[in-house]
């Protein structure tokens, strides 16, 4: 697996990590299958995917407890990333923005108890708080780094204009965002500041959740609870609109011989050497078939009439007041 320093000054993670979120939550199967989750972490460390992202709204707090239990005694393998800032600590932990100095501390404490661990290699705020100025949570953040608790900040989710406020309080290592073949959002002027600042972009959900596998051709596949039954982009005529993109992705993934899923990994790739994405999956076979994409190499042609498809239809979200800010 190619390596890469995330950020100027970042640590150096694999090309590609591995999102954990679905271990625990929000998808199909999610919760099941414990041991099959550890057992793609291991495999994940064999394969040179040593980059594991989560976070306390997962579960809640279930799946930061999962990573833990995975790499217990494996710790020094990891750089593991954890996010904050969607459950209010201070008072009955209710979900809901709260990125006061405050919560951050409270927030740390618990990620560093379940995860197992006397350090989070990065410590991102999993969505700005508007009622926060984001130079008092870096401000917060900064102490984590000086006290030794975290080793880089991160953020998810914030505006071009905020990265750049924050960037001015303490350097800001990696940002992360949805970024996918349907998901070019961070194009027009996040990824230019970040690469203007010298920081590090963690792509999360660049398989369209799932969508850009070829796998999913209606909601009916999916569980009552899976959060993507009421995501826009699966819904009605912006599923069937969204098929004809993938159709695109499986043409070229015909040319090739590769899964469709690996060529839209590779798209991603051939965009920077400053792009770590974080495919998610709890199995080993799924695991193995993204860490392949690594190796591939898709020709100028392909590149580009994979860059030429169509806007994914229909919101990343239900409600977008949340990103972007």
């Amino acid at each position: 697996m190619k390596r890469i320093t995330l950020g100027t000054n970042g640590p150096e993670v694999p090309r590609l990590g591995l999102g954990c979120m679905g271990m625990s939550a929000f998808y199909t199967g999610s919760g099941t299958d414990e041991q099959g989750s550890i057992a793609t972490i291991h495999r994940a460390l064999e394969l040179g995917i040593t980059f594991f992202d989560t976070a306390e709204v997962y579960g809640p707090y279930t799946n930061e407890e999962l990573v833990g239990k995975a790499l217990a005694g494996r710790r020094h393998e990891a750089v593991i990333a954890t996010k904050f800032g969607f459950l209010q600590h201070r008072t009955d932990g209710s979900r809901g923005l709260d990125g006061s100095p405050e919560n951050a501390r409270l927030a740390l404490e618990g990620s560093l108890k379940r995860l197992g661990t006397d350090y989070i290699d990065i410590f991102y705020q999993h969505r700005m708080d508007p009622k926060v100025p984001i130079e008092e949570t870096v401000g917060e953040l900064a102490k984590f780094v000086d006290e030794g608790k975290i080793r880089y900040i991160g953020l998810s989710e914030a505006a071009a204009s905020t990265i750049r406020r924050a960037h001015t309080v303490h350097t800001i290592t990696a940002v992360q965002s949805e970024y996918s073949l349907w998901t070019r959002d961070p194009e027009p002027e996040v990824l230019p500041v970040l690469r203007e600042l010298g920081i590090g972009f963690v792509p999360y959900s660049p398989l369209g959740r799932g969508f850009l596998t070829g796998t999913i051709r209606s909601v009916d596949q999916l569980d009552e609870s899976d959060f993507r039954r009421s995501n826009p982009r699966f819904e009605g005529e912006n599923l069937e609109a969204n098929i004809r993109i993938v159709e695109q992705v499986d043409a070229v993934a015909a040319e090739v011989g590769a899964k469709p899923g690996q060529v839209a990994l590779a798209w991603l790739l051939a965009q920077g050497d400053d792009i770590a994405p974080i495919p998610g999956t709890k199995r080993v076979s799924y695991l193995e078939e993204n860490a392949a994409a690594d190796a591939l190499v898709l020709s100028p042609s392909q590149l580009s009439a994979l860059g030429a498809v169509a806007a994914a239809a229909g919101d990343r979200y239900p409600d977008m007041s949340s990103v972007n800010r």
